[in-house]
């Protein structure tokens, strides 16, 4: 007797390809999962990195600015607080620009999954 994998005729047929095709929709399931694990760490490591330098720069400049300010309290001290405050509004440009850019180019959610089920497609004749 044969085993229903080997069976001869449409039958057998079809299982292989019901097998062949839940085969390559795993597949491509595990890499679609896998792209969504990535983007998950990636983006959990990008907001911890911001969070950590946002912490240190702001203790950084705060500090800064305290001594410049009392540094020249006796000479210059509107100058001192104005030339910060045009400083800190260049530089948040500068990082909103730097911010939307970096999103802008990201790579695309599920690049590699699509990829792959075009290839997959192409190679059927689709």
């Amino acid at each position: 007797m044969t085993e229903p994998s080997t069976a001869p005729g449409l039958a057998g047929s079809l299982r292989r390809l019901a097998r062949t095709a839940l085969g390559l929709v795993h597949t491509r399931l595990e890499i679609a999962g896998t792209e969504l694990e990535e983007e998950g760490v990636r983006f959990t490591e990008l907001v911890l990195a911001a969070i950590a330098a946002a912490f240190c720069l702001q203790i950084a400049v705060t500090l800064a600015v305290a001594f410049i300010v009392v540094l020249l309290w006796d000479s210059h001290p509107l100058a001192a607080l104005g030339g910060f405050a045009v400083l800190f509004l260049l530089a948040a440009a500068f990082l909103a620009h730097a911010v939307r850019t970096r999103a802008r180019n990201r790579p695309k959610l599920f690049g590699t999954t699509l990829g792959e089920l075009a290839r997959d497609l192409e190679r059927l004749g689709g």
